[in-house]
């Protein structure tokens, strides 16, 4: 899925910024122990918890927005590039599908996502999230990237599709989950 578009993923539907320069990724750490790593590992540009929250901070208020038709606070809440390029109105028009199905991204807040790959920053410094939550029955994909503004991680982009949800494998097939 392409943040600039929805080609990738039918019936996508994104909100970014244009790309600015490079930014340094947040130098506070939350607090708890230290993963040591060897100097030829990758370390990941946001733990796994920290990965959690913004992608439910995002969809929770994304979701917010489709419920009340008020796109002022996602784009407030946003990087200043977000912000240029989209006012509310238009914010309103790109999720008017989504709103008008009324569909319920609350599924993200109670749901495990399940991550493409790992966090991690692109050629411009920016981080990005995609994956999906398992919902029934329709799945929540997301792609969402996230610029570094005063220290914080603020949404510069916002893609979200609802395809069909892949089919439950009977019991007792390979893949069946075990309960």
């Amino acid at each position: 899925m392409s943040l600039a578009g929805a080609a990738a993923w039918p019936s996508a539907v994104s909100a970014q910024a244009q790309a600015p320069a490079k930014a340094a990724p947040p130098k506070s750490s939350p607090p708890g122990p230290k993963q040591q790593t060897s100097p030829t590992a990758q370390q990941a540009p946001v733990s796994i918890e920290q990965a959690l929250y913004l992608i439910r901070s995002a969809l929770m208020t994304l979701n917010d927005a489709n419920r009340t038709g008020n796109y002022t606070v996602l784009r407030d809440l946003a990087a200043p590039g977000f912000q240029e390029r989209n006012t509310a109105a238009n914010l309103a028009l790109i999720f008017s599908d989504l709103r008008n199905r009324n569909f319920d991204l609350g599924g993200a807040a109670i749901l495990a996502p399940q991550l493409s790959a790992a966090p991690a920053l692109d050629a411009d410094g920016m981080l990005r999230l995609t994956g999906f939550f398992p919902t029934r029955p329709l799945q929540i994909n997301f792609d969402l990237k996230f610029q570094v503004v005063a220290n914080q991680w603020r949404i510069f982009g916002i893609a979200i599709t609802t395809p069909p949800a892949p089919p439950v494998p009977p019991e007792g097939a390979p893949g069946a989950r075990k309960e």
